[in-house]
């Protein structure tokens, strides 16, 4: 019998060879890279080399102002003795100033902030002595037994405001100005001593003069306008106490 019919297979067709596509050219908008990151990193290395040199240079420039200076006031010392001018008073005032004090003429560029706060801080434990007297007199007001812590707060407004000033202030300046250990040793004894009294100004043990946290409690039960005058003078006492115990470290 004849052999069954196949159909005959068709070759596939050869593969057609894509179209060669011609390079893609860069757009003019796209940003080329000619290795700008190492030229930003050398400019802004350069540009803090320069700022650092600015910096020394300004620090220079202070150092040798102040120095000029000091040697404009020791040639007029020569022929005449420098005022004092501390405390500023007004010239019809019978009493003259005790001191001499200019902070940017006496004092080191580097540690002028350092006297400067501690000058602010005398002054802020000055002022808090002020409002606590204030205050133990509208105690003594709303409660006459309280006479004693009253004038206690006179006598330790009128015998710390300058004996502070003189016992550990002015030996602070004076150790700074003339770079001394004597004057560094008085300073840290007696600054010592003074931040135990702040913190026991700001507890307010009653009777001892001082408007601290225990007698504004006290006065809440009495007389609500005098304890919220107590709670400001102590909350002055603690900043101060605690400003005081940071410059003490820090000095």
């Amino acid at each position: 019998p004849p052999p069954p019919f196949q159909t005959p297979s068709v070759a596939p067709p050869p593969p057609v060879p894509a179209a060669a596509q011609p390079p893609r050219k860069a757009s003019p908008t796209e940003p080329r890279n000619y290795g700008s990151y190492g030229s930003q990193a050398s400019a802004a290395a350069a540009t803090a080399e320069l700022l650092k040199r600015q910096e020394e240079l300004n620090r220079k420039a202070e150092e040798l102002d102040r120095r000029e200076r000091e040697l404009q006031n020791a040639a007029l010392g020569g022929s005449q003795t420098r005022l004092n001018n501390w405390p500023p008073l007004p010239s019809f005032c019978p009493v003259k100033p005790c001191f001499y004090q200019d902070i940017p003429v006496e004092i080191p560029a580097d540690f002028q902030k350092t006297v400067t706060t501690m000058y602010y801080l005398w002054m802020a434990s000055t002022i808090t002595l002020f409002l606590n007297f204030l205050s133990s007199l509208a105690w003594f007001c709303v409660d006459p037994s309280s006479g004693s812590g009253f004038g206690l707060s006179i006598l330790w407004a009128l015998l710390y405001t300058p004996c502070s000033f003189v016992c550990w202030y002015r030996p602070m300046y004076k150790a700074f100005r003339s770079d001394s250990s004597f004057n560094f040793f008085v300073f840290f004894f007696i600054f010592f001593a003074q931040n135990v009294m702040y913190v026991l100004q700001a507890i307010g043990i009653p009777n001892w003069g001082f408007s601290g946290w225990i007698l504004a409690l006290i006065a809440l039960r009495t007389n609500t306008a005098v304890a919220v005058m107590m709670i400001l003078v102590s909350l002055c006492f603690t900043a101060v106490a605690v400003l005081g115990i940071i410059m003490l470290k820090k000095v």
